[in-house]
């Protein structure tokens, strides 16, 4: 995600990998793709955007 992240580099790193990591097995839990499809890496993406973008609101609302 571009812009300045207000926790640095390991952390948006770290919320990066957990956001695909729930995307990735809510997706399979949910049936929406199989493991090894390329779905499942888009959805991971995406639930790293997510994760990302609600970090940064929380943070801005708490400041």
């Amino acid at each position: 995600m571009p812009g300045k992240d207000p926790g640095g580099c390991i952390i948006t790193i770290l919320l990066g990998i957990a956001g695909a990591f729930v995307a990735t097995y809510l997706g399979k839990f949910l049936g929406i793709y199989e493991p090894g499809e390329t779905a499942g890496f888009i959805g991971a993406v995406i639930g790293a955007v997510i994760i990302l973008l609600l970090y940064r609101m929380f943070l801005k609302r708490k400041n």
